[in-house]
């Protein structure tokens, strides 16, 4: 059986003009952005999971409780929010 190889060639639509690229390189460094929480869920996730990383500190940053590191955690965060 023979073999053949087909060769294609793809060009950007969207590639900028040589003087964009310019422009674009003389830009300056990366620009800060605010990140939002995309939901509460995700707001308490991250806050719990903080505060688990906070225990695991307290305790000298040892290994075999992560669990209940994050379940202390969840106590605390979720008693803060129910109270307030």
């Amino acid at each position: 059986m023979k073999s053949v190889s087909i060769r294609t060639t793809t060009h950007k639509k969207n590639a900028p003009a040589p003087q964009q690229q310019q422009q674009i390189a003389n830009k300056p460094a990366a620009q800060k952005f605010l990140v939002l929480p995309l939901s509460p869920c995700d707001d308490l996730s991250s806050s719990i999971a903080k505060r688990a990383y906070e225990l695991y500190s307290e305790r000298g940053y040892r290994d075999g409780s992560a669990l209940a590191d994050w379940l202390e955690a969840e106590r605390e965060i979720l008693g803060q929010t129910q109270s307030a």
